[in-house]
């Protein structure tokens, strides 16, 4: 049967009147109110359609696609909204600012300065790029906004920005206790870490974990969403362990986060970095496996990057510390392929950093290329002189490993606030003094002794520096010097030490400051009676024969052994119970304790080989047996007279025959399979 032919619509079913504004306005409210914001676009999408230019539905669909996660959908809403008389810098902003785009973001909140949302999100984005005193700045602005939980911004700014030590004085000014949440307790618990104030960071954590656990079950929700949340304290507390020295217990801790993998990003990522820390070069696969974890999805196996939730979330910090591990586990694992490709890659990406530099250093190391190494830092401390000091500290390294001691003695030159240093002036001149040029080294040390003499310090260590110098110059010759600088420490000082340098090092260029300075020193006692004149007299001491030296000990040690001998007391034996003095009996067996086959009354017991030979019926064997008596008692006189020559081969055959027992069990087991 063919089918029917559908009916024509007519004209008053073709085309519908849309719904009054009024009603699609109120439906998107309702959407709105029940966070219902896929229903909400849909909503807002009707109202545009009646009215292309309204600026409520455009501003409630870009705020739905935002809460939707639909970044890209709200920026191309904003984007063809632009001829529009409408203001969306500041969704714009924020979007870019969810795309990581943070300096495009900060341009698009120009035109809203004076904003306090537009503040907050600014700090928001200076705290992502590492600018924490900006960021500070405008929290500390924010305050008199009363913005809820502005502390809790402030305090992390704070400890981000290394200013740990501010944060008890800033909740002291706000009226606000440590623990009236547990994002604020959190935050202020990282403070004390920053202090290492260890124990009471851990007290603290523990509070803001229980605080944590109340406030999450009040919202209703289910416990793996309670453990995800509180994640972040998890992975604190570890650490504290870490820190504290608890290495097992930290480990369990950061091994339970990974594995259960009940926690953000994040913290994940956190925790991976921290064990893979902990755990060293031990294990290197798994620990690179682990890192694997934290990557793009897609990435090729020699390349590294991560994820875009990690690059986001994580801080530059952050970021950067797990990349550095991520190149030291690729030395140690000796692919030096793609730790150089690593390596190259991390300039571009951390550009206000000396990592990159020591990484890239530490690759041409383990290439062996320590010469390169060395320029390069070299190049890099020239051109950035604020940041030189560690880079310099890594090439004077390299170089005194690499037998280039001239280098590292100019690398730590160059380092103004510690050259001055004790540790770095021995140093400098140990370095100097092995490249053989010790008026270099000399120069060193009357530079750190100008130094100090011009210091206005409590611990000034200019007596340590001088003592050190003239003791140098005496070394090598240059005993004026010397002599001027004991003077000095004598004059300024008191010093007997230096007193006894002079009078020493006088005598060599000026016997008569010699003289005078000897006046000085205090007489030993017991050396009046000798009459100096007659010792010098004489021909020195005789050399002792060993002989005579060896009866003299000899001597000493017999008397001193009468000595203990007399004050030993004697006393009474004691004896066995029921044992007789008297009359003790026949004397023991001096073999007792011996094994009896080591004893030499010992006779092993012959085997009558001739009964494995035995053929026919039992009266056969008795016939044999009886004929054989009279030949037998022939043969026990010579066997008696071999038995004692036998003994002692008995033993070695024995152990000869119980050695080689398992072996025969062992072919056994292998023929039986």
């Amino acid at each position: 049967m063919a089918p029917k032919p559908k009916p024509k619509p007519t004209a008053s079913s073709s085309s519908q009147p849309p719904p009054p504004i009024e009603d699609l306005f109120t439906s998107l409210n309702l959407h709105i109110q029940r966070s219902q914001f896929d229903q909400a676009v849909k909503v807002a999408d009707q109202i545009l359609l009646v009215a292309p230019s309204d600026e409520d539905a455009i501003r409630c669909k870009v705020v739905a696609l935002i809460k939707e996660d639909r970044i890209n959908d709200a920026l191309s809403t904003i984007q063809a909204s632009q001829r529009l008389p409408i203001d969306l810098s500041f969704f714009k902003a924020y979007c870019l600012y969810r795309q990581n785009k943070l300096d495009e973001s900060l341009e698009s909140l120009k035109s809203q300065e004076g904003s306090s949302t537009a503040m907050l999100l600014e700090s928001q984005i200076l705290y992502r790029l590492g600018k924490m005193d900006a960021c500070i700045d405008i929290y500390q602005k924010l305050q008199k906004s009363k913005i809820e939980s502005l502390e809790i911004n402030l305090v992390a700014g704070l400890v981000s920005a290394g200013r740990g030590s501010d944060v008890q004085g800033t909740l002291d000014a706000l009226r606000v206790k440590a623990t009236s949440s547990f994002e604020l307790a959190y935050n202020t618990a990282c403070s004390l870490i920053e202090r290492s104030k260890y124990k009471d960071a851990e007290q603290l954590l523990l509070s803001a974990r229980r605080v944590g656990q109340e406030t999450l079950m009040e919202d209703n929700l289910a416990d793996d969403e309670i453990e995800i949340e509180l994640a972040p304290l998890a992975v604190q507390l570890a650490y504290v362990q870490q820190l504290l020295g608890n290495t097992p217990e930290a480990m369990e801790a950061y091994t339970g986060i990974i594995n259960r993998n009940l926690a953000d990003e994040s913290s994940l990522a956190v925790a991976v970095n921290n064990l893979v820390a902990l755990k060293g070069p031990k294990d290197i696969s798994d620990s690179l496996r682990k890192l694997d974890r934290l990557m793009e999805k897609g990435n090729g196996a020699q390349s590294f990057q991560l994820s875009n939730g990690l690059e986001s979330k994580l801080s530059p910090k952050q970021r950067e510390t797990i990349y550095t591990n991520r190149v030291l586990l690729l030395l140690h694992a000796n692919r030096m392929d793609q730790a150089r490709e690593l390596v190259a890659a991390l300039p571009d990406m951390f550009a206000d950093s000396v990592m990159p530099v020591l990484l890239q250093a530490a690759v041409l190391v383990r290439e062996n290329k320590s010469g390169k190494a060395e320029e390069i830092l070299g190049q890099f401390a020239e051109k950035f002189p604020d940041k030189a000091k560690v880079v310099l500290l890594a090439r004077a390294q390299i170089a005194a490993v690499a037998g280039h001691p001239q280098i590292a003695a100019e690398s730590l030159s160059k380092i103004a606030d510690i050259q001055h240093l004790p540790a770095t002036v021995a140093t400098i001149v140990s370095l100097k003094e092995r490249a053989g040029d010790i008026d270099g080294a000399e120069a060193v040390f009357d530079s750190a002794i100008q130094w100090w003499s011009n210091a206005m310090t409590e611990d000034n260590k200019l007596t340590v520096i001088m003592q050190e110098a003239a003791s140098f110059k005496l070394k090598h010759g240059r005993e004026k010097e010397a002599a001027r600088l004991y003077e000095e420490l004598v004059k300024s000082h008191g010093s007997v030490q230096a007193l006894i340098g002079l009078v020493t090092t006088a005598a060599r260029v000026d016997v008569d400051k010699a003289e005078a300075y000897e006046k000085q020193l205090k007489p030993l006692p017991g050396l009046k009676g000798v009459d100096v004149e007659s010792l010098e007299r004489t021909s020195g001491a005789k050399h002792i024969q060993s002989d005579s030296r060896v009866g003299i000990t000899e001597a000493y040690e017999e008397s001193k052994n009468k000595e203990k001998a007399k004050k030993k007391r004697k006393r009474k034996p004691r004896y066995p119970k029921g044992f007789d003095p008297a009359n003790p009996g026949p004397p023991p067996d001096p073999e007792r304790w011996l094994p009896k086959r080591e004893r030499s009354s010992y006779r092993p017991k012959r085997k009558d080989k001739r009964a494995a030979q035995v053929r026919g019926s039992q009266g056969a064997v008795v016939r044999e047996k009886h004929e054989a008596a009279g030949s037998d008692t022939s043969a026990n006189t010579s066997n008696s007279k071999s038995d004692q020559a036998t003994t002692s081969k008995g033993s070695s055959q024995n152990a000869v025959a119980s050695q080689s027992k398992p072996s025969s069990k062992s072919s056994k087991k292998k023929s039986r399979k």
